[in-house]
């Protein structure tokens, strides 16, 4: 919208058509005229033959391309630095060689510069552990993140000379791995792990793992984390499994892990239990048609079906309705509420089974909603949460109807061996021939999917290993309240609370091959069967909020729900024959002292599950260590210092690692959480292959075009509809491909944005930071310049030189400004105020003012001037550099190696010391006051000269007017030091007339003369017209503001909008008004 456009619709005058000038009409005529002209000789050109003409080539713009490193560096040899520097910044270049180095030389061990981990650190320690990711992952935007903050608090502890351990490692990621190398195998070899067998199959997975496990710490690597690899941990070392193995063992002997027989999260295409974080709850608004692994036709969802059940002996019938049809196979009652007088008569009666001719008894429950449908609920205990419990209420049978791949069992008559979505089809045909099919209705609804195999998850009653939760969880809740244990922000206390208030007993069984195998022994004694109880749970189970036919519970009816006891109901016969050890001899003998039967008439067998990935990692703060054994790393480093993370796995990870800390070891694991933010693209939009938004922090780093991020989509497992719609989203957010931003943007970026629940990563801001790093690079090789070769320097000590001019002292003063909020930054998890104290102390303070007021310095000053100056540039390159180290390893080492050291001694950045408040009491926040001041003249001037297109070439003179009552000597010296800014030069003279009024305070002008330099009356036309253009806005905006349905009509954004403009453009014509009185005096 131009100027000259009022944002809102066309006047009611516009609307009408006007008639034309005299003027007008001869314009247009004149226009067709050359129209007519321009297609007759269009049209003899189209006639002649074309005659091809040699033209002269075009210039292709010349690219630089971006410095690389050639020197012949061994790996882990240090870096060449003898060369000169590059033009201009490369990634490329400056990330070369330094990580080996940094390894080699042992700076990420605590053993560096100290002689043992136990030798007390008068500056203290801090250890923390890496969430392990997955050994099938690659790098993601999670991780870059994670790894980002968590590498930016390690180097600013070990800076600050703490003895320091950040623990590297990777997760054996149970189903996500054998998911993965079954597809392999089936893809390579078309044979299923089972036709291979369990031994066979496992090792093919450890070969796989070999080939592709390192892939991720080279990853890590490649953005600088400062990982001590000596102690790197895969969950599924010897060392590890030992642990797992030894706290299953003591806590199924405590009695705290128990075996029963409940519903779990079953996924019929892995065939195993999964846990509530592998379920995603896909939100339907109403019917929807759904490709489920398996099925060739697509599944109805979102719809409630309405059926009868018919009342024994008589014609009277009853109608419920379900999302799930299928499950009526395993119906045992309908439940009605004590109330309903529609169905008081009812009650105690039976319904008959139209398929399975089974008797379903009428309940009265006042879990049932009157209000909801017809008011009548089928209750199919074994295959819906919510009916589990009322199926153990009324001591109702649970009757399973489905197999580990979905198939209907053998008590399912003429649906026996079908598949359930296949029944789901054919019993409403069967209904409608029985006359009981009532109606078929839309319906909002949440359908579970498993988040690896994308199939639909079934509740299914499976005996399980259970650990119980509720003591654990008390403890935990405690250790908050106390302040024992903190949580970062303080927001997600909340969640903790929440989770562990209505916490479950936690189901730890997979039915899996990879993984820790339960050491778990099943003990057969003679003439004794081991039976499977139906019941041999606690007495309740996990409630769901929602029933899975979309209905909700009322909050009455939550309320008072039963809580799942967190003790197992008296044991069956099943849970006491079963003993868990470390080896099947352990497991004889304690079967043997349990049961008292001699050891030749034992049969054991172990169990073939495998335990939840969590379980493993819930040890990982203590197993890394050695645990069970008292390892001088389990005393040095247990418990840490805090646990780094997202906080969507608060619960999953981080209070298992508690529950486990607590009751293994006694103490709690670490004493803060931090939980950072969730990684969203630009739009806020969740990161999505078929949305095409998922980066490649790679891709950052190094740079990819348009058609290499299209062609990554190809090689993905996305549906080919999916491609399409993806390649549309890549376009349209990155339309020329990612640019190179390297790893010290990327990594500044993530800390930048680390705030709030959601961090909405935008490319093009991490590009910005890319563009920073090159005013680094230039900043320091232009500094570097004033130091004569062979000179050394070091910086400032706390107490400073009386000869420093106050423009050094102004900007040491900013040096210790910077390291105290950086400081306070760091030690509060304020990674935003960190980062923009750093950019802030290297763009706005050393480059935009210190080093452009050092040129005259160097020009024309003294030595001692120079020589202060050179003290202070080189101060702040050093604290400036190691302030942002944490944030951007690669850069601040390269530069920092570069600096001419006095003190050589400290051979990397990396182990540098941190600066301090104590290094820095340098801050003078009324010398800070006055320099804003002579600042503000400076951009007062600068934006004037500005108005008048004056070249650089052009100085201008300037004259200060000060009330006596300020510092008007100390001002005017600050003016000169800073004066190059403004392209001017301050006289003492009287101010001639006819100069530019700029006004800085009401105590403070400025008299810029502008008489010799411009043509006034030339300037005043081009000023008039501005303000003529101004003129129509404001009268066009008023007409329009002025209308009578103005407050009603138009938006309200359009309202502040026009009046911000009109405010703007008054505003502007009174400068106009004031520059042209100040023309024509000239």
């Amino acid at each position: 919208m131009t100027d000259n456009e009022v944002q809102n619709g066309p006047s009611e005058e516009g609307d009408q058509p006007q008639e034309k000038t005299a003027k007008q009409l001869e314009k247009e005529a004149k226009k067709a005229a050359k129209l007519e002209k321009l297609k007759a000789k269009l049209d003899k050109k189209s006639a002649a033959p074309a005659v091809q003409k040699d033209k002269p080539e075009k210039k292709a713009k010349e690219t630089k391309e971006s410095a690389v490193y050639t020197a012949n560096t061994a790996p882990g040899d240090k870096k060449d630095i003898a060369g000169a520097m590059p033009d201009a910044y490369s990634p490329k270049f400056v990330e070369a060689a330094w990580y080996a180095w940094w390894e080699k030389q042992g700076f990420f061990k605590p053993e560096y510069g100290r002689k043992s981990i136990l030798e007390e650190n008068p500056k203290g320690k801090f250890v923390m552990v890496i969430p392990p990711p997955n050994v099938t992952g690659s790098l993601h935007l999670g991780h870059a993140l994670t790894n980002a903050v968590e590498d930016a608090i390690t180097r600013w502890h070990r800076m600050n000379g703490r003895t320091t351990l950040w623990n590297p490692g990777c997760d054996h990621a149970g189903i996500a791995t054998q998911v993965v190398v079954e597809k392999k195998l089936w893809r390579e070899e078309k044979k299923t792990r089972h036709e291979l067998g369990r031994e066979e199959f496992i090792k093919r997975v450890w070969e796989w793992k070999e080939q592709k496990g390192v892939r991720i710490y080279e990853q890590l690597r490649s953005l600088g984390s400062s990982y001590d690899w000596s102690r790197v941990r895969f969950t599924m070392d010897a060392s590890m499994c030992r642990a797992v193995t030894e706290a299953f063992v003591r806590l199924h002997d405590a009695g705290d892990v128990y075996r029963a027989n409940r519903l779990v999260n079953w996924s019929c295409t892995l065939k195993s239990a999964i846990s509530d974080i592998e379920v995603d709850k896909v939100e339907l608004t109403g019917r929807t048609m759904m490709s489920i692994p398996g099925y060739e036709q697509k599944v109805e969802f979102g719809v409630l079906v309405h059926f009868a059940y018919t009342v024994e002996d008589s014609s009277e019938q009853i109608v419920v309705a379900t999302t799930r049809v299928e499950t009526m196979l395993g119906d045992v009652a309908v439940a009605v509420h004590p109330n309903d007088e529609r169905y008081k008569h009812l009650i105690g009666k039976h319904l008959v089974h139209p398929i399975v001719k089974r008797k379903l008894p009428i309940i009265a429950d006042d879990y049932v909603d009157m209000t909801f449908g017809t008011g009548a609920v089928k209750i199919t205990p074994a295959h819906d949460p919510n009916d589990y419990e009322i199926g153990k209420r009324h001591n109702l049978p649970f009757i399973n109807i489905l197999d580990d791949e979905g198939k209907m069992l053998d008590n399912c008559g003429q649906f026996a061996g079908m598949k359930r979505f296949d029944v789901r089809r054919e019993i409403i045909k069967t209904l409608e021939q029985l006359k009981l099919y009532k109606e078929t209705k839309e319906n909002a609804m949440v359908v579970p999917l498993c988040s690896r195999s994308k199939d639909v998850v079934e509740p299914l009653l499976k005996p399980q290993w259970y650990i119980k939760c509720d003591k654990m969880a008390a403890d935990a809740i405690k250790a908050v309240k106390i302040g024992e244990l903190k949580i970062i922000p303080d927001v997600h206390e909340k969640t903790w609370y929440h989770w562990m208030e209505n916490i479950r007993d936690w189901c730890i069984s997979r039915q899996l091959w990879w993984g820790h195998r339960i050491p778990a022994y099943r003990v057969t004694l003679p003439d004794q069967e081991v039976c499977c109880s139906a019941e041999g749970g606690s007495k309740t189970a996990p409630r769901r909020r929602h029933t899975r036919s979309g209905r909700a519970k009322s909050r009455r009816i939550r309320a008072r729900g039963p809580r799942q006891s967190a003790t197992p109901a008296a044991p069956t016969k099943e849970q006491e024959l079963w003993v868990s050890a470390h080896s099947e001899e352990e497991a004889l003998a304690k079967a043997v002292a349990k049961y008292k039967v001699p050891a030749e008439d034992i049969k054991l067998k172990q169990d073939d599950d495998v335990l939840d990935t969590w379980f493993s990692s819930g040890l990982f703060t203590f197993s890394i260590f050695g645990w069970p054994d008292q390892t001088d790393d389990l005393k040095a480093f247990y418990p840490g210092t805090l646990l780094e993370t997202g906080h969507d796995i608060l619960f999953f990870w981080v209070a298992r690692m508690v529950f486990f800390g607590q009751r293994l070891m006694g103490k709690l694991p670490f004493k803060e959480i931090y939980l950072h933010p969730m990684v969203r693209d630009a739009h806020g939009r969740k990161m999505s292959k078929s949305l095409g938004n998922v980066i490649d922090p790679v891709d950052v780093v190094t740079g990819v075009t348009l058609e290499q991020l299209h062609a990554q989509l190809a090689d993905s497992n996305l549906d080919p509809k999916e491609i399409e719609k993806a390649k549309q989203g890549q376009k349209q957010d990155y339309p020329n491909g990612i640019p190179e931003c390297g790893t010290d943007a990327l990594r500044f970026a993530l800390c930048a944005m680390t705030q709030g629940r959601d961090l909405n990563l935008d490319i093009l801001r991490v590009q910005g930071y890319r563009f920073f790093c090159n005013k680094l690079w230039n900043a320091t090789k232009f500094a570097l310049m004033y130091f004569p070769k062979d000179t050394t320097y070091e910086v400032h000590s706390p107490s400073l030189s009386s000869d420093l001019s106050p423009m050094d002292r102004w900007m040491l003063s900013r040096v210790a400004l910077a390291v105290n909020r950086v400081n306070a930054g760091f030690a509060s998890y304020d990674f935003p105020s960190a980062t923009t104290h750093c950019y802030n102390l290297w763009l706005y303070d050393l480059c935009d003012v210190y080093l452009e007021c050092l040129k005259p310095v160097f020009a024309a000053g003294t030595e001692e001037e120079k020589f202060a100056a050179r003290r202070t540039l080189y101060t702040t390159l050093e604290y400036g550099l190691k302030l942002l180290s944490p944030f951007m390893p690669f850069v601040t080492e390269e530069l920092y190696q570069r600096l001419p050291r006095k003190d050589a001694s400290c051979p990397s950045i990396c182990v540098a010391s941190y600066p301090t408040d104590e290094d820095t009491p340098w801050r003078s926040e009324d010398l800070e006051s006055d320099v804003d001041t002579v600042l503000k003249m400076v951009h007062l001037i600068r934006s004037t000269r500005s108005e008048y297109n004056l070249t650089n070439k052009q100085k201008t003179t300037v004259h200060l007017i000060i009330a006596e009552e300020l510092k008007v000597a100390e001002l005017k010296a600050l003016f000169k030091s800073v004066q190059t800014l403004a392209n001017s030069e301050l006289s003492e003279e009287e101010a001639p007339s006819g100069c530019s009024i700029l006004t800085v305070s009401d105590k403070i002008e400025v008299r810029l003369v502008l008489k010799g330099l411009i043509d006034p009356q030339k300037e005043i036309t081009k000023l008039e017209k501005k303000k003529e253009t101004l003129s129509q806005t404001i009268s066009k905006l008023q007409q329009a503001m002025a209308a009578d349905d103005y407050t009603t009509k138009v938006p309200a954004e359009v309202q502040k909008a026009n009046s911000e403009k009109l405010t703007q453009s008054q505003g502007e014509i009174d400068r106009l008004q004031a520059a042209m009185e100040t023309l024509k005096l000239m």
